[in-house]
C-alpha cells in the first residue's frame, strides 16, 4: 500500500495541471476568504468562514483530484497491472488516495491554523476536528463513487462539477441563511449537515450533543457513497 501511495505521491507532484487546479487555486480562494474576513462576516459569521475554507479543500483538493486520480489510472490501465500484483483492492484504493488525503488535511489544518491566529481561535476544537473528518470521508466516499461513472481525467472535469459546486453551493446557503426553514432539505444535501456543525463548533453556543447529531446526515452520505462505488466503479477502462 504504501509503496503505490509513494508512486502515486511522485505522480502528483509531477503534474503541473494537478497541482494548479486542484491544490493551489483552492488555497488562493482560502487566502481571498481569510484577507477580506472582516467585510465578509459583516454578512455572516466567523464560522461561516471556516466551514467554507473546509468545504473548498474538501471538494476541490480531495474530492476533484481523487476522481481525476483514479479516472487517469484506469484509463491508463495502470490499475488494471496493479490487480495482477499481490496487493488487495482495498489495499490499491488506499494506496492511490493517500497521497492526495494527507496533503488535503494538511491544507484544511494549516489554513485553519492561519485563520484561527487572525480572528481568534475555534470554540470547540475537538468537534470542529470531527466536523472535518467526516466532511472528508463524505468527500472521498463520493470520489470513489464518481470515479465509478468517469472514464477519463479530462472527462472528471465535467462529471465532478455537480458534486464539487453543488456542495460548495449548499455551505454558502446554510452558512447565510441558516437552518431556521427548510432544515431538513439543508441538512439532508451534501455539505449542508457538515457545514452547520462547522459553524457551531467554531462559533460555540450550543451543547456538544445536539452538535453531534448533524453528523448523522453526513454519515448517511458515507454509506450512500460507498454503496454506489461497490455497485459503479470499474478497474478496467471504461468504454
Amino acid at each position: 500500500m504504501f509503496t503505490i501511495a509513494h508512486s502515486e505521491l511522485t505522480q502528483i507532484l509531477r503534474d503541473r495541471s494537478t497541482l494548479v487546479t486542484s491544490f493551489f487555486m483552492p488555497l488562493a480562494a482560502a487566502a481571498f476568504f481569510i484577507y477580506y474576513r472582516d467585510v465578509l462576516e459583516r454578512f455572516t459569521s466567523l464560522g461561516y468562514l471556516a466551514a467554507v475554507l473546509v468545504l473548498t479543500i474538501a471538494a476541490f483538493s480531495l474530492y476533484t483530484t481523487v476522481v481525476t486520480t483514479l479516472a487517469a489510472r484506469r484509463q491508463n490501465l495502470f490499475l488494471k497491472r496493479l490487480r495482477s500484483t499481490a496487493a488487495s483492492d482495498p489495499a490499491i484504493l488506499t494506496g492511490l488516495v493517500l497521497p492526495v488525503t494527507v496533503i488535503s488535511m494538511t491544507q484544511v489544518g494549516l489554513i485553519l491554523v492561519a485563520f484561527a491566529v487572525v480572528s481568534g481561535a475555534p470554540a470547540n476544537i475537538p468537534l470542529l476536528a470531527l466536523a472535518i473528518v467526516a466532511t472528508f470521508v463524505m468527500m472521498l466516499a463520493l470520489g470513489l463513487a464518481t470515479a465509478g461513472l468517469t472514464s477519463s481525467s479530462e472527462r472528471a472535469q465535467i462529471t465532478t462539477l455537480p458534486v464539487s459546486l453543488g456542495t460548495i453551493a449548499v455551505a454558502t446557503w446554510v452558512g447565510i441563511t441558516g437552518t431556521e426553514s427548510l432544515t431538513v432539505v439543508k441538512r439532508a444535501l451534501p455539505g449542508g449537515s457538515a457545514t452547520e456543525l462547522v459553524i457551531q463548533a467554531w462559533n460555540g453556543g450550543v451543547l456538544t450533543s445536539d452538535s453531534l447529531m448533524l453528523l448523522l446526515p453526513t454519515l448517511v452520505w458515507v454509506v450512500v457513497a460507498v454503496a454506489l462505488a461497490a455497485r459503479l466503479f470499474r478497474w478496467e477502462p471504461r468504454r
